[in-house]
């Protein structure tokens, strides 16, 4: 095939390319390889070990749907699983929302503000 169609899932904070990026920073379309991209809007605050979370999750999705054809539906899959899993780093804190960021949506929900007990009103 000459020119392959470009497989891809977008969600709001995953995009995943069943391609690579070349020497000169295009994406080639690849059966073999897939590229991952997480907050490229910068939505959230992040530090190494919620990234490395990630990218496990998402060797762990991918390694679960070997042996199934590359589709635009098992791509979609893997990156709505991966957008849910982001929530949940967000509720128990391992992730923030970035108050610097471009645009504050809090799209994964109004961030929540814990209340000392111990606070007379």
């Amino acid at each position: 095939m000459d020119n392959p169609m470009l497989l891809k899932s977008t969600t709001r904070h995953v995009r995943i390319f069943a391609g690579e990026i070349d020497r000169d920073g295009d994406l080639v379309p690849s059966q073999q390889v897939l590229t991952l991209d997480i907050d490229p809007d910068n939505e959230f605050n992040w530090n190494e070990d919620a990234l490395q979370k990630v990218y496990r999750k998402f060797d762990e999705l991918v390694e679960a749907s070997s042996g199934a054809d590359l589709t635009d539906y098992n791509l979609r899959r893997v990156g709505s699983d991966l957008e849910h899993y982001l929530r949940s780093l967000l509720q128990l804190g391992e992730i923030s929302y970035n108050l610097s960021a471009r645009v504050t949506n809090y799209s994964m929900g109004v961030p929540q503000v814990a209340i000392d007990d111990k606070q007379v009103s």
